[in-house]
């Protein structure tokens, strides 16, 4: 279920679909936004993004940030410790 803590927001992701593979987002360069490109439309996005950097995840496009974009936003918020209350809007956990 979308908005979930238990990490079954992954079951609505755009990139979960089928329609392309895992590997599609753990790419370099140019292909970066081929991949972040998918994620504008994802309906989990931000609990992806959330996930992401929570777990300080080192590669890949997650949430529709590069790698790079993702350590950028935790240098400059290093308070934050808990990127899933900072992004997922309260609503969403209780009962979406």
């Amino acid at each position: 279920m979308p908005g979930s803590r238990d990490g079954h927001w992954t079951a609505g992701a755009a990139c979960g679909s089928g329609s392309m593979s895992p590997d599609a987002l753990f790419v370099e360069g140019s292909a970066q936004r081929e991949a972040r490109a998918v994620c504008q439309t994802c309906p989990v996005r931000l609990e992806c993004l959330a996930d992401a950097l929570d777990n300080r995840m080192d590669f890949g496009v997650w949430g529709g940030m590069t790698e790079r974009e993702r350590r950028g936003l935790l240098r400059r918020r290093p308070e934050v410790r808990s990127w899933w209350s900072e992004l997922v809007p309260v609503e969403e956990l209780v009962g979406s």
